[in-house]
């Protein structure tokens, strides 16, 4: 997962993402992640690669510095 398909896009889609957040509780916040994965999950629409998603997520954090 070391490459960037949003290219020039990235920020305009993490604004998005931080602007849809906006007003939320954290319960909600979280909630929103929750259905934005699965909705992700089911465009991606591959198990395989789903997998290894989440495995290069998981390993994010363990490698991040607490």
């Amino acid at each position: 997962m070391d490459h960037d398909n949003l290219g020039a896009d990235g920020d305009a889609v993490y604004a998005a993402l931080m602007a849809t957040h906006e007003g939320l509780n954290e319960a909600e916040s979280h909630a929103l992640n929750a259905r934005l994965v699965l909705m992700m999950a089911n465009q991606i629409g591959d198990a395989d690669v789903l997998e290894k998603l989440f495995l290069a997520a998981r390993s994010y954090r363990e490698s991040t510095p607490q």
